[in-house]
């Protein structure tokens, strides 16, 4: 373990660096002035075409998913512990501060994801199932050609192995820790931790394997109950929270403005550099939302939509929401718990989901915060888990063809188990590592094809104008 920790250290320092961070916000500004600032110009737009047909009827044919679903199912694989133990590492380990730069990386993002999406949607193709597969892996070899597939199997062999860790190994730690802070919140005493996530882990593998060995579509109906049932619950307990310590939100907001330009003049938590606070944002926002990583075009190109501008939109809808709204949330009720009761932030990795049960416990009681976390996390984190495992297998499918698919599940399955009983400060740091080595293809891809989102977004608003 310490020789995985050196290496990793080591290749994290580089693939996190100043290079790295210049070239994710600069894919999302470089395809920001291309589009003219699409994310904003057409944000109700968006929101119109997403939010507002949530309760639209669509059916699905053999092998897709209906528009919503595969949102719901890239939802399932954004919305996770990201959203809410990785903003309080960021907070704990950057400041708040961080948030500011977290927000900045959600807005370019906005347009970074809708540019995935897109391509992922043009450039699919059918599986020999006849299913529609699809994600930068595809839209490298359909869209560069096939002289850049080389670049397309090093994206999906870094997706596949991250699998195992942002969408996996992360998420169950993320469980079985809360759960204990809600078991060691009734009995301090307690002792039998290992036992408990050791059960745990073989209950979710069990769980998981139910809906993975169902199919898409099984995945698909799985998303779009879980998701929005779970952001609802977590969205009001924190409401509740910030309105509860409304009277501290000047200080908060102040901390974060400041502290994003100027770390050491805020108190409270850890000071540092300002390149300390602004990797601290990026590589959670990065975490949360995805965008760039490559992974949600995954699955919105199982969509039955056929017009790939239209989907695209849902990338938009999907940074906002995880992002701009629920992590926004989950970072404004710690600052706020810690203005309002003194709430201390200098937690390390392992305590961040007992500072944000500690969090929402200064309204609920630490019992009921702590509660209220474990249920969150555990719906954010095992919808993750659902997302993670499409990517990973439809990776593992580009790579090795579709006999492949079956053995990669079950050792999906099998590593939750291990994910359960693993240090997870050394999971959060490998999960870092794979996400970096994985964005950097996809995001050579997304600015070798800006001219298609650029020709396909002017097409289709062309075309609606033409309907008027």
């Amino acid at each position: 373990m310490e020789l995985i920790e050196k290496i990793n250290g080591a290749v994290n320092s580089f693939v996190w660096g100043i290079p790295m961070l210049v070239l994710l916000v600069g894919a999302g500004i470089i395809l920001t002035c291309m589009t003219k600032g699409l994310q904003f110009r057409k944000f109700g737009y968006a929101m119109k075409n997403t939010l507002g047909k949530i309760f639209s009827k669509h059916e699905a044919g053999e092998g897709e998913i209906t528009p919503f679903q595969a949102m719901t199912t890239a939802l399932a694989g954004t919305v996770g512990t990201g959203n809410i133990a990785g903003i309080t590492t960021a907070i704990t380990l950057g400041g708040p501060g961080a948030l500011l730069w977290l927000w900045i990386t959600a807005l370019i993002g906005m347009c970074t994801k809708y540019a995935e999406v897109l391509l992922a949607v043009r450039f699919r193709e059918r599986n020999k199932e006849g299913d529609w597969v699809g994600g930068p892996m595809y839209y490298i070899k359909n869209g560069l050609g096939k002289n850049w597939k080389w670049l397309g199997v090093i994206f999906a062999v870094f997706a596949a192995l991250a699998a195992f860790g942002i969408g996996n190994a992360v998420q169950v730690g993320n469980i079985t820790s809360s759960v204990n802070t809600v078991i060691t919140s009734f009995n301090p005493d307690f002792q039998g931790q290992g036992t408990v996530n050791l059960v745990l882990g073989i209950i979710i593998a069990a769980l998981a394997a139910v809906v993975l060995f169902g199919g898409v579509k099984r995945l698909g109906a799985v998303t779009e109950k879980l998701v929005p049932f779970m952001a609802v619950i977590y969205i009001l307990a924190c409401l509740i929270v910030i309105i509860r310590f409304a009277g501290t939100l000047p200080a908060v907001f102040h901390d974060i403005f400041v502290g994003a330009f100027n770390p050491s003049s805020v108190a409270g938590g850890v000071t540092g550099g300002m390149i300390l606070v602004l990797t601290w944002g990026v590589k959670r926002g990065v975490f949360s939302n995805e965008a760039g990583l490559g992974s949600a075009p995954m699955a919105h190109a199982t969509t039955s939509e056929t017009d790939c501008v239209k989907q695209g939109l849902y990338g938009i809808f999907e940074v906002f929401m995880d992002t701009i709204i629920i992590c926004t949330l989950s970072g404004l009720t710690i600052l706020c718990a810690a203005e309002g009761v003194g709430l201390d932030l200098n937690y390390g990795v392992e305590g961040t989901t007992a500072l944000n049960a500690a969090a929402l416990g200064a309204v609920f009681t630490n019992k009921g915060g702590a509660l209220i976390i474990a249920i969150g996390l555990a719906l954010f984190a095992f919808s993750t888990i659902l997302g993670w495992a499409l990517y990973g297998t439809r990776c593992c499918e580009f790579l090795f063809g579709p006999k492949s698919i079956k053995p990669y599940q079950i050792l999906f399955i099998l590593v939750i188990i291990v994910g359960a009983t693993m240090k997870l400060d050394l999971a959060w740091a490998i999960a870092d590592t794979l996400n970096g080595l994985m964005a950097l293809p996809n995001l050579v891809a997304l600015i070798g094809l800006s001219g298609v989102v650029v020709r396909e977004t002017k097409r289709h608003f062309a075309e609606k104008q033409d309907e008027k």
